[in-house]
């Protein structure tokens, strides 16, 4: 036996000898032992971990071992906030107690391994046991939650701007944009007052480029396939290996009728549950879902953070307040309503150690469970199977900028800390933070394993869903475009062209699109009358561009979209791809919605309403290409 296993199994022993007199059964440490061996942790952190035992009940019983008093809550206005006191969020060991009229009184959380001397310290001094109790780690995160929670609301909705200005989405237009704007649309006024038939030209070509140049894209990532095949197969970390620590947060926000669905996908996670971090963020005052989560009573390595009321109401704002408390070396954001694949979190870790430093995301795909029940949901279906399961991948790997989707992305904890995590007033945080992840030299890649979502199926709920992501890449677009020559010189010139087709791009072409319909529905028309009038050659050139443009966006829409989806996928899409024009007509509204909205409203983050899912029965599960069978 090897010294390093000797040591290991003493501690173990020892370890086992304090359990079993504090009168946890021998099968039971037995169990976590074996545990602790394959996790590389403590029997310690496997039974509490388990929740075979109560937290309170186990800290209680250490206090008496080490002749201190117990305290079960900790009152907040007892603690004094700073910075330093967040690290107690990741690892609870020790508070400052104030008490009035009184000396100071030290709570620990102290390791059953260290009770003993512990024991001895307060048997030898007579005022040790005046100075100092135990407690819970959760008494502490909850104590320590509410005393900093003003302080760090402030840094989650001002951090970002006060540290690095022209990232942040805050100021919609800079001074400089608008007196770029005002002299570009004086210009346009001008010259439709000299020269209007010009000005109609002009515009025209450039609109119809914009749609050729997006349409090229798409054609290169269906290339890209058939060079390289489907995305990667999904590589896992055994389940023999020590894993780290990884931690899973999800915003819920009137949220309550999922809860039950959303812990119960969290639970299947296929990860140690003493190495899995997972919180759920709530809203303080959204009582109903809290009260939700509650009743459910998840396990120990689940966590609410509560965050204080403070505007803007975002997302990426309660995100960013929770990211002081993740205890994890890797980071994954979900959505209430997600259906992880259980083994993502292995397939992630796989190639973030495999990777260099320089991979700062990985992002999953996700893949629409309700396809069948609306021909809006088969569309959005298509969509996104084009989206998660060919662009991204492509874009990934040729290291483009890459506009993540707003959940199943997996981060590297330090990276994101470092970059400002998310911006609490851009309402499309994700794709921002995949182009400001791209700025600073880090790359984004996706993964295999899928998510399963629910589409909408009410216009109405597509309609304001659609509106805030189209508002939030026009918000990334305005911020990236502050001073472009940076920001090329940062992302590298092709990459500053694919954001532009890609952002861009993608705003001009759905504001554009109805512009388009209208002038090959008038220039047919004409053509069609007789007799029939002598159009212009340029007039029959645009046309023909036109006609390639929508037709072949349509196409390659559909083609990109149909050809990873599974056959179950593909039984739900059915007929409905007739369907793609009035689709991209409801994007077009949704664009000049958003134009509106960010006028009048920039940081109104319209929430997106689900229930349960009705597309998955209770034993449902996912392969790895979003395919659902019964387990």
């Amino acid at each position: 036996m090897s010294a390093a296993r000797a040591r290991h199994f003493a501690r173990f022993r020892h370890e086992a000898l304090l359990l079993k007199t504090l009168g946890i059964s021998k099968p039971l440490i037995a169990r976590m032992a074996q545990r602790a061996a394959v996790t590389g942790t403590s029997i310690e952190t496997e039974l509490l971990a388990s929740g075979a035992i109560d937290e309170e009940a186990y800290y209680g019983g250490l206090a008496r071992m080490a002749g201190l008093p117990f305290i079960a809550d900790i009152p907040d206005e007892m603690i004094n906030d700073g910075p330093a006191l967040d690290s107690q969020l990741k690892e609870p060991t020790l508070v400052r107690l104030h008490c009035n009229g009184r000396a100071p009184v030290i709570a620990l959380v102290p390791k059953i391994t260290h009770i003993e001397g512990l024991a001895t310290r307060v048997k030898r001094s007579a005022g040790l046991g005046e100075a100092m109790a135990i407690t819970t780690p959760s008494a502490i995160r909850h104590a320590v939650w509410k005393a900093g929670g003003e302080r760090r609301s402030r840094v989650a909705v001002h951090g970002l701007f006060q540290n690095t200005q022209p990232l942040s989405a805050r100021t919609v237009v800079t001074g400089d944009q608008g007196f770029s704007a005002g002299l570009f649309i004086s210009g346009l006024l001008m010259l439709l007052a000299l020269a209007p038939q010009l000005l109609m030209v002009i515009l025209h070509l450039v609109l119809s480029l914009f749609h050729f140049g997006a349409l090229l894209l798409r054609l290169a990532v269906l290339t890209h396939t058939r060079r390289h095949g489907p995305e990667h197969q999904a590589l896992l970390e055994s389940a023999d290996t020590a894993l780290p620590i990884y931690t899973v947060m999800v915003a819920i926000y009137r949220e309550a009728a999922v809860v039950p669905q959303l812990i119960a996908a969290l639970e299947e996670i296929d990860w140690p549950r003493s190495r899995l971090d997972i919180k759920l963020v709530c809203e303080a005052d959204d009582l109903e879902t809290l009260a939700a989560i509650a009743k459910v009573r998840p396990g120990p390595h689940f966590q609410v953070v509560e965050v204080p009321a403070m505007q803007p109401r975002t997302k990426p704002k309660a995100l960013t307040y929770a990211l002081a408390g993740a205890r994890g070396e890797f980071v994954t954001i979900y959505d209430a309503e997600d259906r992880p694949h259980p083994q993502q979190l292995r397939e992630a870790y796989h190639r973030f150690r495999l990777s260099s430093d320089k991979l700062a995301c990985l992002q999953s795909p996700l893949v629409i469970a309700n396809g069948g029940e609306s021909w809006l949901s088969a569309i959005f279906a298509l969509e996104y199977a084009a989206l998660f399961r060919r662009l991204l991948p492509a874009l990934g790997f040729y290291r483009m900028p890459l506009p993540l989707g707003g959940t199943s992305n997996h981060f590297r904890t330090a990276v994101l800390t470092g970059c400002g995590g998310w911006d609490p007033f851009n309402v499309t945080e994700d794709a921002d933070l995949g182009m400001r992840l791209n700025r600073m030299g880090y790359a984004v890649a996706t993964l295999s394993l899928p998510t399963l979502e629910d589409a909408p199926t009410r216009f109405p709920v597509w309609l304001g869903q659609r509106t805030r992501w189209y508002k939030g890449w026009l918000q990334t677009w305005l911020v990236l475009m502050r001073n472009p020559g940076r920001t090329m010189r940062e992302m590298r010139p092709l990459p500053f062209f694919v954001f532009q087709l890609l952002i861009g791009g993608m705003l001009i072409s759905a504001l554009s699109h109805p512009a388009l319909l209208s002038f090959i529905a008038l220039s047919v028309a004409s053509m069609l009358q007789s007799p029939a009038h002598d159009s212009s050659v340029f007039t029959k050139v645009m046309l023909a561009i036109d006609m390639v443009n929508i037709l072949g966006s349509y196409a390659v829409f559909y083609v990109s979209g149909s050809m990873p989806m599974s056959p179950r996928e593909k039984i739900s899409l059915g007929r409905c791809w007739l369907y793609i024009p009035v689709y991209w007509m409801a994007i077009s509204i949704a664009a000049w919605k958003a134009v509106i909205e960010l006028r009048l409203r920039p940081f109104y983050w319209s929430k997106t309403p689900h229930l349960p899912s009705r597309s998955l029965a209770p034993n449902a599960r996912i392969d790895g290409q979003g395919a659902v069978f019964a387990a």
